[in-house]
């Protein structure tokens, strides 16, 4: 079935022309009366804590992995042909970083929901109290996401990763290769070494050569010429690059290389 967006707040704040801090949510839920209630609390939370919500709904978890990003997912557990908890374990294996809170009548399975990293849980019907309540710890988390993921659309489907966990980038003809720290293989999407630079965190990420950006983090050893990664690469300078990057690896590292 086909997910169904809306936004459910103003996309400006009343009396002024600042943009509102936006995120998107997915709502997994096939009885409309849940999903419609629980639009009405993201509707009225935003409202009050001057966020905007674009709010997603698909009545199966078939199609949870066409959803595209998302921050926050609200999933009930007794879902027609597969259900939430199923479901969740499916997203877990491409996706550890998004909230995810089990909205459900099964109580029942409040433990096992903890196995897939499970945010919280709310039970039908959900009070607007309750709701407020836990959608506050879900905001910290989301506001904390938003600082330290991204979202990599590659052929396979759109991954959302740590960008912590990258290690390296390196181009490859008109692909860039994400190298990320637990993937067996690079995550591939087009683009250029620029463009990538502006999406990194610019403290975080130097340009070793035209070709090549390393994260600092996972920087073990300089060497005169290069730098090896905790998982053994080894990255060779441009001769333009040398020396801006022995800089500011230096001051990275807080010493003199």
């Amino acid at each position: 079935m086909q997910g169904v967006t809306k936004s459910v707040t103003a996309e400006t704040e009343s009396g002024g022309g600042n943009r509102l801090a936006t995120y998107k949510v997915l709502v997994v839920e096939d009885d409309d009366e849940a999903a419609a209630t629980l639009a009405e609390h993201l509707e009225r939370f935003g409202t009050e804590q001057g966020v905007r919500f674009l709010v997603t709904r698909l009545a199966t978890a078939f199609d949870l992995s066409e959803a595209g990003a998302v921050d926050l997912i609200f999933m009930d557990i007794d879902l027609p042909g597969i259900n939430g908890m199923e479901a969740a374990q499916l997203l877990r294996e491409e996706n550890a970083s998004t909230p995810l809170i089990f909205v459900t009548n099964l109580a029942q399975y409040a433990v096992k929901g903890y196995q897939v990293d499970a945010l919280d849980f709310m039970v039908k019907p959900v009070s607007y109290g309750d709701f407020a309540m836990r959608m506050g710890r879900a905001m910290r988390v989301m506001e904390k996401n938003a600082a330290h993921t991204m979202a990599l659309p590659t052929a396979s489907g759109t991954r959302v990763i740590n960008v912590n966990d990258i290690t390296h980038v390196e181009l490859a003809k008109h692909d860039l290769l994400y190298h990320v720290a637990g993937f067996e293989q690079p995550l591939r999407r087009r683009g250029s070494i620029s463009g990538a630079r502006e999406e990194l965190p610019q403290d975080l990420f130097i340009t070793v050569s035209q070709g090549c950006l390393a994260n600092m983090a996972h920087v073990t050893t300089v060497l005169s010429d290069s730098v090896r990664l905790d998982d053994g690469t080894q990255l060779f300078f441009s001769r333009s690059r040398k020396k801006p990057c022995l800089e500011t690896l230096a001051r990275y590292f807080g010493g003199t290389i």
